[in-house]
């Protein structure tokens, strides 16, 4: 579904909604949970993030089924997550009248700002329903939770679940699981490189002020190269021509276009470390436990940037850095200079501290000062 158009629906049709819709009674939680409906629309990064919760949920309320209502952009994310019993398409008609016919104890919209979700929690009639107070969405929910840009998103979505009484008690280091299929085809896909380490590198983003660019990614893949260091390249087809110019000149393997999200996962699952922008990829790597180095500029690092000693934030804290706000990023006068001011060598250096952290070994060494990046 074009996000753009969802935009401006929301905006008219969904403020209107809210403001005819009744507000629900406040009840108090029932003490038999049996079915829960988890809202989730968004990108990929959200429903990462979200996942840790959706386990502990699970793990306060074993016998309860979780229904989870996503878009087709981050539905398969949840397929990494073994805690689920469904998963519904919010841009599908027939799979979104089925979530609004269902029967929930309990309604979370995880949404952060717009409201069409709100409405459709509040269609379902639960008698708990869940969100965010963000807007004049709060008066669908008979319990509004308060949500800040200060707070990183898992522990904004651990809030939406206090009122159930699920609480946060510290995110596993590794959250998703690749199925087996994917790992098969990753296995398959990075036969060639043997067992030797490899880094992967994802170059896209969802809006081009969030791209660091194929030229300087090539710079990092040729230098990690000469140290030894294989580079595999994931992404989707539009990451394909980037993919192409990073592993120019042998440097590595392009993988963007040629695999699900689920195969992607695989493929991160089997490297040493990520290396990527602000990114839902970058979320799926810290889910799967994989160290990584990231390039922040134009989002809330505080709010989405990885954290732990297994994690280097590249960001140059510029004064008008961060812009985004609810997933809007204004059109950049400085043509994004937040991200064009970090340099290679601060990639590179990252990625090498990390990997001697991890003790990883690549299969030749030599000297910085003998590798020309070019």
């Amino acid at each position: 579904m074009n996000i753009r158009l969802i935009k401006a629906l929301d905006a008219v049709c969904g403020r209107m909604a809210v403001s005819l819709l009744p507000a629900p009674a406040v009840r108090p939680v029932p003490g038999g949970i049996r079915s829960i409906l988890i809202i989730r629309p968004g990108g990929i990064g959200d429903a990462v993030l979200l996942v840790p919760a959706l386990r502990a949920l699970k793990n306060k309320f074993p016998a309860a089924r979780i229904t989870v209502l996503a878009e087709r952009r981050n539905s398969a994310v949840f397929g990494l997550c073994l805690d689920l019993d469904r998963v519904l398409l919010y841009d599908r008609p027939s799979d979104l009248l089925q979530a609004v016919r269902g029967s929930y104890d309990v309604t979370i919209d995880s949404e952060q700002w717009h409201r069409l979700s709100a409405v459709i929690a509040r269609m379902t009639r639960s008698p708990v329903l869940i969100g965010y107070t963000t807007n004049e969405r709060s008066r669908l929910f008979s319990h509004p939770v308060r949500y800040s840009h200060d707070d990183y998103e898992t522990v904004s979505f651990f809030n939406l679940m206090e009122p159930l009484g699920v609480y946060d008690r510290g995110t596993a280091e590794r959250f998703l699981n690749p199925p087996e299929e994917s790992a098969a085809v990753a296995a398959h896909l990075l036969a060639d490189l043997g067992s030797a380490p490899f880094v992967t590198i994802f170059p896209g983003a969802s809006i081009p002020e969030r791209r660091w660019g194929a030229d300087r990614f090539r710079k990092v893949a040729h230098w990690l190269s000469a140290f030894g260091l294989q580079v595999v390249v994931v992404g989707g087809n539009d990451d394909q021509q980037q993919g192409e110019a990073i592993v120019a000149g042998g440097s590595g393997l392009n993988l963007a276009g040629r695999t699900s999200l689920v195969e992607t996962a695989a493929v991160i699952d089997r490297s040493a470390l990520l290396v990527s922008g602000d990114s839902g990829v970058l979320h799926i790597a810290v889910g799967l436990g994989k160290p990584t180095v990231s390039l922040f500029g134009p989002g809330r690092s505080e709010k989405w940037a990885p954290r732990g000693d297994r994690h280097i934030v590249i960001n140059k804290q510029l004064p008008c850095s961060p812009c985004t706000t609810y997933g809007t990023t204004p059109p950049c006068p400085q043509n994004a200079r937040c991200l064009r001011d970090i340099t290679v060598e601060e990639v590179t250096d990252a990625v090498m501290m990390l990997l001697t952290a991890e003790e990883v070994t690549p299969s030749r060494c030599c000297k910085r000062d003998w590798v020309e990046v070019g």
